[in-house]
């Protein structure tokens, strides 16, 4: 039997967020309940309300950056118990036997991932419900061990932003002896930041705001570039090894490509909504590459959890009640927050 569960939602583009009864799915034998404390807010948050990728399903309940407490376990869960801290990051389910699957990279699923809101829900036949809410159900396989995090609130946007830049700093090697670049410093950017400090990097923050040069240093970065300075960006000519670009607007990524050294890569983890020209000599020149990435499995997403808890890493979070979503939505817009909004859920009565 289903539950019914506030939320906060909308059943059209052009209507604000508002409360709304949803329902969440009864309790499997697999699954794990959570009442949620926290939700951060994100920017494919906005597209989706927006309906700018297509598809959006309506009603939309967003958020998938969920921070919560278990209330109840299924009959077979093993690797959580009612009272401890959980998480809900992007995906909620998957085929669970391809290979992708078993390597533990579940976003790369080969029978399609489901995601925490707006997507088809598998085991209800409905569609998934984000954790803009007071309760989260998820089968175990997809809940996260949430550390006991000093600043649990501002920990929440780890869920997304954090994984979606910890798997490329990974992969690429991010750590002594590299010099990373980092291209944006918005929610993404600033955690990229602190996780590349943290992992022994030398960080070069590449920025068109003039305020936020020296926030790049407060934040940790060596050194922070004004991207509009021709002659400033001309001293970093063939110097970095590889460059994390969080934008997602249009830019021009063949500037930074010139940054690189040989075998080196610009590595998108934004979402342009306008395709991005590559010049052929671009990285013909030297052996680079333009490459994406695209958040990060169950495995490596415990993992960065981890990885941020031991270095005391949380985002730059502005705390609000959920009263105030349609005007976080409306500031997000405009970039006007630093650099991440997290919704205190206990602003959601019952």
């Amino acid at each position: 039997m289903s539950t019914t569960v506030k939320a906060y939602g909308t059943e059209a583009v052009d209507v604000a967020l508002h409360e709304i009864d949803i329902q969440r799915r009864a309790l499997q034998a697999h699954d794990v309940e959570m009442e949620i404390l926290y939700c951060g807010i994100c920017h494919s948050d906005l597209h989706q309300i927006k309906n700018d990728f297509g598809g959006t399903q309506w009603p939309i309940v967003p958020g998938h950056e969920i921070v919560g407490r278990v209330t109840a376990v299924g009959d077979h869960v093993k690797n959580f118990r009612v009272g401890e801290l959980a998480a809900v990051g992007c995906i909620v389910d998957s085929c669970g036997h391809c290979e992708y699957c078993n390597d533990g990279i579940e976003q790369f699923c080969e029978e399609g991932v489901t995601f925490s809101f707006n997507s088809e829900d598998k085991v209800s036949g409905g569609h998934t419900f984000g954790g803009f809410s007071k309760t989260y159900v998820c089968n175990e396989r997809y809940v996260l061990h949430m550390p006991e995090f000093q600043n649990l609130a501002s920990a929440a946007p780890l869920l997304c932003a954090g994984i979606t830049v910890y798997s490329p700093l990974k992969h690429w090697g991010a750590g002594p002896g590299k010099k990373v670049g980092i291209l944006g410093i918005g929610g993404l950017g600033h955690l990229a930041i602190k996780i590349a400090k943290a992992m022994g990097a030398h960080v070069t923050v590449f920025t068109t705001s003039p305020s936020k040069v020296e926030d790049a240093k407060r934040l940790g970065a060596d050194e922070a570039v004004l991207s509009s300075d021709a002659e400033q960006m001309a001293q970093y000519g063939r110097k970095l090894h590889f460059i994390i670009d969080t934008v997602s607007a249009k830019h021009d990524v063949n500037a930074y490509l010139n940054l690189l050294r040989h075998d080196g890569a610009v590595v998108l983890v934004g979402l342009p909504p306008e395709p991005l020209e590559v010049q052929a000599f671009g990285v013909i020149v030297g052996n680079r590459s333009f490459a994406g990435s695209n958040i990060g499995g169950i495995p490596e997403t415990q993992e960065m959890l981890d990885f941020c808890f031991k270095h005391n890493i949380v985002s730059e979070s502005e705390i609000i009640d959920i009263q105030y979503v349609n005007e976080a939505f409306e500031r997000l817009e405009k970039g006007d927050v630093k650099y991440r909004f997290v919704i205190d859920m206990a602003s959601l009565q019952n």
